[in-house]
C-alpha cells in the first residue's frame, strides 16, 4: 500500500523541512500541529492543521490536540480487517500511513540548573508518545519515525516503491518503543528522586549508546559503551578523546577507576591504574612532582597502565609520560606543547575530562551492578574523613607526618579491591596488596612490594583486623602507623600488639569494602 497521508509533529525540527518537502513532492498529504505546522506553512509546504482532521480545536495551551479518535483510528485501524474498514467508512475517517514525531525535550529541560518543577512537568509529552505507540503497534501498516537519522532511508523507500518494507517498519517500531521507554524511565527517575524514593519498587534506568566496542573483557565477548542521560561532567563518559584508537571495554573500566581515585584529592595528584587497582598514586606541589611520585611507587606495573591527573598536563610532565608505554592518559586539559609530545605516540589514547570535582565537591550517585538474573543498586562510596573524625586507640599518638600519610592512604585504599592493604610514605603509595582472600595475605604483598620503603610507612586497611597478626607483620616491616575501621571483636588484640611495638593506630569507624 502506498503512503498517502503523514502526520508530522516534532519538537526537534532538524531536517524536517527538507523531509516534508520531499514527501509533498511525492504526493503525500501532510497533517501537522502547532509550531511544526507554522514552520512548514512558512516554508511553502502544503500542510493541513490537526483541527481540520479532528474537527476540534487545539485546547489547553496545546495539551489536547492529537488525543482524538480521528487520529488514533487512522493509526490503529487494521487495513485488512473488514470491521475496521467499515468503521473508517461509516465514521468518515481516513487512514494515517506515516507518523513523524519526536518528543518534548524533557531531558534538556531538567538539565537546566535553574529548572523549576513546573517547567519540568510541562515538558512531559503525552500526545507524542501516544501517537508513537499507536503507530508502532500497527507497524504492519504504518511507518513511524522518531529519529531524524531515519528520514533519508524512509524517503528513499517511498520514492522507490511508494511505501516502506515490513522489515523497515519493524525496525522503526522497535526503535519507537525503546525511545518511549527511555523517555518514561527518565521521567520516572526524576519524579522518584523528587519524591524521596530513589530505590522504588521498580527500578528503571536508561542509557544512550556512545559506541560499539571491538569486544568485551575478552575477544570472544560482544560489548558496547553506554552513557546515562544527564551524566555529570568530568567522567569517562563525557571525556573528549583527543588522540589514539578507540577505547576498549577494559580501557573504559580502568579509566573510570583512575578518575575515581584522583578525584579524592584537592591537591595536585596523579594516579596509575592496572586492572582497576592503583599501582601508583602520588601528590605533590604540582602535577610534575605528583607524577614522579606515582611512577616511583611501582615503575614496573605502570607499564601499559592508565594514568589520570587532576591538573593540566604540561610539557615537562608530558616528556616523562612519553618515555614509557601507557594505554591512556586522562587529564582536565593539556598544554599545546604537551599534546604535541604525547600525540607523537601512535598507540596512546589521550582524554580531556574538563575540570574534575574533588572529594569535597562530589555528590553520591547510584551504582548499578548486574548479577545473573538481576542487579543490585547502591549509593556510590563518596565518604571522606578528616583528622577530626579519627579516634586514636593506642598509647602513642600519630605524628603530624604520620597523620598526613594515614589520611592519604585512606583516600586510596577505598579504591583497592578487597581485602586491601596499602602502604603510604612521602605522599605516595609504596605498597599495594589487593583482592586477597585474607587480610594478612594482602599485607604480605604490600610489604613485599614496598621493601625497604615499608620502614616508617603508614598502613591503611579497608576493613578491620579480625586478629592481631597483621599488626605483628607490620611491626616486623618497620611500619609506624596504622589506619583501619575498627569494630572487630578482637580490636583489643590489635591495639595491644600496636602498643607493644610502639605503633600509632587510629580507627575511622567506616569500612570501604570493594568487590
Amino acid at each position: 500500500m502506498a503512503i498517502r497521508r503523514a502526520l508530522i509533529s516534532v519538537s526537534d525540527k532538524t531536517g524536517i523541512v527538507e523531509f516534508a518537502r520531499e514527501l509533498a513532492a511525492a504526493g503525500v498529504q501532510i497533517i501537522s500541529t502547532g509550531g511544526t505546522h507554522s514552520l512548514l506553512e512558512k516554508e511553502g509546504i502544503p500542510v493541513i492543521g490537526i483541527s481540520e482532521v479532528t474537527g476540534f480545536p487545539e485546547i489547553m495551551d496545546g495539551r489536547v490536540k492529537t488525543l482524538h479518535p480521528a487520529v488514533h483510528s487512522g493509526l490503529l485501524a487494521v487495513r485488512d480487517n473488514e470491521e475496521h474498514q467499515r468503521a473508517i467508512r461509516e465514521l468518515g475517517l481516513d487512514y494515517i500511513d506515516l507518523v513523524v514525531v519526536n518528543l518534548y525535550p524533557f531531558a534538556a529541560t531538567i538539565a537546566k540548573p535553574d529548572v523549576t518543577y513546573e517547567d519540568a512537568i510541562e515538558n512531559i509529552d503525552i500526545g507524542g508518545p501516544t501517537m508513537l505507540r499507536s503507530a508502532a503497534k500497527n507497524h504492519a501498516f504504518v511507518t513511524v519515525v522518531v529519529d531524524a537519522a531515519d528520514y533519508e532511508g524512509v524517503l528513499g523507500e517511498i520514492k522507490q516503491g511508494g511505501d516502506t518494507s515490513l522489515d523497515t517498519r519493524k525496525r522503526l517500531a522497535a526503535k519507537v518503543f525503546r525511545h518511549t521507554g527511555a523517555y518514561d524511565a527518565l521521567i520516572g527517575d526524576y519524579l522518584s528522586k523528587l519524591g524521596g524514593d530513589p530505590l522504588p519498587e521498580r527500578y528503571t534506568v536508561t542509557y544512550e549508546k556512545v559506541q560499539d566496542l571491538r569486544y568485551g573483557e575478552n575477544p570472544h565477548q560482544r560489548a558496547a559503551f553506554y552513557r546515562r542521560p544527564l551524566a555529570s561532567e568530568g567522567n569517562v563518559t563525557t571525556a573528549e578523546q583527543l588522540h589514539g584508537k578507540e577505547l576498549s571495554y577494559n580501557n573504559i573500566n580502568d579509566a573510570n577507576a583512575a578518575l575515581a581515585i584522583v578525584k579524592e584529592f584537592s591537591e595536585p595528584a596523579v594516579v596509575a591504574v592496572k586492572h582497576m587497582n592503583p599501582c601508583g598514586v602520588g601528590v605533590g606541589a604540582d602535577i610534575h612532582e605528583a607524577y614522579q611520585k606515582a611512577y616511583a611507587a611501582d615503575p614496573t606495573s605502570i607499564f601499559g597502565g592508565i594514568v589520570a591527573a587532576n591538573r593540566m598536563i604540561g610539557e615537562e610532565t608530558a616528556q616523562l609520560l612519553s618515555e614509557i608505554f601507557l594505554e591512556i592518559i586522562l587529564a582536565p586539559d593539556y598544554t599545546p606543547e604537551a599534546l604535541d609530545i604525547l600525540s607523537r605516540k601512535k598507540n596512546i589514547r589521550l582524554l580531556r575530562t574538563g575540570e574534575l570535582a574533588s572529594a569535597e565537591g562530589r555528590k553520591s550517585d547510584w551504582v548499578v551492578t548486574s548479577v545473573e538474573g538481576g542487579m543490585v543498586v547502591q549509593e556510590s562510596d563518596v565518604h571522606s574523613i578528616s583528622e577530626a573524625d579519627l579516634k586514636v586507640v593506642t598509647e602513642r599518638q600519630p605524628t603530624a607526618e604520620e597523620m598526613k600519610q594515614l589520611l592519604f592512604g585512606w583516600k586510596v585504599v577505598k579504591h583497592v579491591k578487597s581485602n586491601a592493604i596499602l602502604l603510604a610514605k612521602d605522599d605516595r603509595t609504596v605498597g599495594v596488596g589487593a583482592g586477597q582472600m585474607n587480610r594478612v595475605g594482602a599485607a604480605r604483598i604490600a610489604i613485599e612490594q614496598a621493601g625497604e620503603q615499608a620502614k616508617g610507612a603508614a598502613l591503611a586497611s579497608d576493613a578491620f583486623f579480625p586478629m592481631g597478626d597483621t599488626v605483628e607483620l607490620a611491626a616486623k616491616a618497620g611500619i609506624t602507623a596504622i589506619i583501619q575501621p575498627g569494630g572487630s571483636i578482637k580490636d583489643e588484640e590489635s591495639i595491644r600488639a600496636a602498643n607493644e611495638h610502639g605503633i600509632a593506630m587510629v580507627f575511622t569507624g567506616v569500612r570501604h569494602f570493594k568487590h
